[in-house]
C-alpha cells in the first residue's frame, strides 16, 4: 500500500500548531506524525504551507455537485440540515473520494405549513417540479422512505423520532420559526411542549438535536426545550445578557451562519467573490449566486450579529462554522459550497475570534459536537482528510483560501 509523506509544513492539528512538521498517510488513514520519512514514500513538499484537518461545514443543503465543489475548497465533510443524504441514501458518497463526505438530519420537524413551506410554494405541500423528492426512477426509489415530519403536538413529535432514526437521520432537527425574518410573519410555530417532548425522545434514543432559530424568542424556546445545538444565530435584535447566559448555561453549541445572516440582510458576498482564489473555482452560476443575496430582512444589523457571536464566544459557547449554502440560484444568494466556509472563517475573526479559534470552529469543534470521532483533527489512526494551504492561516485567516492540495481519505484531489 502506497504511503504519502507530507513534509516541511506547519501543522495545525485541529486544536493548535504542533512542533512536528511531517505527516504520513497510508491508505485512508494517518499512520504517523513526525519522525523519519518511510522508505519508498511519495513525498509532498509542504514547505511554506500549513497542513490542517479537512474543513467541516456544519450547516448545508447539498447535492452531489455541491459535495464535489465543497471538496475543491478543502471542505471534506458537509453536515446537511435539511435534505436527502441520510444513511439510507448516501451510498454514492461514502466511497467516492471525489466529493466531500456528508451527514444529514433528513427533514426537520415542523408544523404543517411551517418553515420552510414559505420557500416551497403551497403551504409546504407543493414543492415544485424541481424538488429532489419529486424525482423519478432510481432517484425516487432511493428517497422513497424519506420522512416529512409535520407535527403539531408533543405526541406527534415523539412519534416521528423513531421514524427519522429508522430512515437514517444522523441527528434530529426542529424548525422553530414564525417567519418574521423570512418576510413571512405568522407561520405556524412549534410550541415549547412539542419541542421538549421531541428533544427528550431523541435524547432517549441517543440522538443529537439541533434547532433552526433566527429570532431571540425561538432561541429561548430551543434552549428551554433542551436542544443540543442552534444551527442559526438570531438576527431580529441585539443580544441581551440573559439570552447569552441561557445559551452558555445550557451547554448548547451555536452555528452562527453569519454569511447567511448577511445575505438575509441584503448584503451579497461580492467582495469575497472577487478574490481570484474563490472565483477561479466557480462557474458563472455560482459566481452569480455569491454576488446575490436573500434580501428578506434588510432591517437587520450585521454588527449586532457579530457582537452576538463575540458575546457567545466570550461566554464559553462552542462556535461552529456553518454557511446554510444550498443551490446555485440568485434567490438563494450569498453563499457557495466550500467557498463560503472560508468567508465564514473571515467573519468569525472579524467578530473577535482569533484565527486559531476560528479554525477550531471548522475542524475539531464540529467533529467533537457531532460525534465525528474519526476526523476533524490530525491524529494517528484518524481519517486522512487533510488540506495543505500556502501561508499561515493561524495568523492570517484568509490564507485558508490558498489551497495547494486536498486529501479525502488519503486520496489526493489536487496535484502537488
Amino acid at each position: 500500500m502506497t504511503r504519502t509523506a507530507i513534509v516541511g509544513a506547519r501543522i495545525f492539528d485541529g486544536e493548535e500548531v504542533i512542533p512536528e512538521t511531517s505527516v504520513v498517510i497510508e491508505g485512508t488513514r494517518i499512520v504517523s506524525i513526525g519522525g523519519e520519512v518511510p522508505d519508498g514514500a511519495v513525498v509532498v513538499d509542504g514547505r511554506g504551507g500549513t497542513l490542517m484537518p479537512g474543513l467541516i461545514d456544519a450547516h448545508v443543503h447539498t447535492s452531489l455537485e455541491g459535495l464535489e465543489l465543497a471538496l475543491t475548497f478543502g471542505v471534506t465533510t458537509e453536515l446537511e440540515m435539511q435534505g436527502m443524504f441520510t444513511r439510507v441514501a448516501r451510498t454514492q458518497v461514502t466511497e467516492n473520494d471525489r466529493v466531500a463526505d456528508v451527514r444529514s438530519a433528513g427533514f426537520g420537524i415542523t408544523p404543517p405549513g411551517g418553515h420552510p413551506s414559505e420557500l416551497m410554494g403551497d403551504g409546504g405541500h407543493d414543492d415544485g417540479d424541481e424538488a429532489p423528492w419529486k424525482a423519478e426512477g432510481a432517484a425516487a426509489d432511493q428517497w422513497a422512505d424519506i420522512v416529512m415530519p409535520f407535527a403539531t403536538t408533543p405526541e406527534e413529535a415523539v412519534a416521528f423520532i423513531p421514524r427519522l432514526e429508522a430512515t437514517g437521520s444522523d441527528y434530529i432537527k426542529f424548525m422553530i420559526d414564525d417567519g418574521t425574518v423570512e418576510g413571512a410573519p405568522g407561520l405556524p410555530l412549534l410550541d415549547d411542549a412539542t419541542i421538549a417532548a421531541g428533544v427528550a425522545e431523541a435524547h432517549r434514543r441517543g440522538l443529537l438535536t439541533v434547532a433552526h432559530t433566527l429570532t431571540v424568542d425561538a432561541t429561548a424556546s430551543a434552549i428551554a426545550g433542551g436542544i443540543d445545538g442552534l444551527v442559526h444565530l438570531f438576527m431580529d435584535r441585539p443580544h441581551t445578557p440573559q439570552i447569552i447566559e441561557a445559551v452558555a448555561a445550557s451547554g448548547a453549541f451555536v452555528v452562527p451562519c453569519v454569511v447567511l445572516n448577511a445575505s438575509m440582510m441584503g448584503i451579497p458576498a461580492t467582495a469575497f467573490a472577487a478574490d481570484p482564489r474563490v472565483r477561479s473555482k466557480l462557474d458563472d452560476a455560482w459566481i452569480a449566486t455569491l454576488e446575490s443575496s436573500y434580501d428578506r430582512y434588510p432591517q437587520g444589523d450585521l454588527d449586532d450579529v457579530l457582537a452576538s457571536v463575540r458575546a457567545l464566544h466570550a461566554a464559553g459557547v462552542d462556535i461552529l462554522v456553518g454557511t446554510d449554502v444550498s443551490f446555485p440560484l440568485p434567490a438563494l444568494g450569498g453563499m457557495a459550497h466550500g467557498a463560503s466556509v472560508h468567508h465564514e472563517l473571515q467573519l468569525l475573526v472579524r467578530a473577535g475570534l482569533t484565527p486559531t479559534e476560528a479554525l477550531r470552529a471548522a475542524t475539531a469543534t464540529p467533529s467533537r459536537r457531532f460525534g465525528l470521532d474519526d476526523r476533524g483533527r490530525i491524529r494517528e489512526s484518524l481519517r486522512a482528510d487533510l488540506v495543505l494551504v500556502d501561508g499561515d492561516p493561524t495568523t492570517r485567516i484568509s490564507d485558508t483560501l490558498g489551497i495547494r492540495q486536498v486529501w479525502r481519505r488519503g486520496s489526493a484531489l489536487l496535484p502537488s
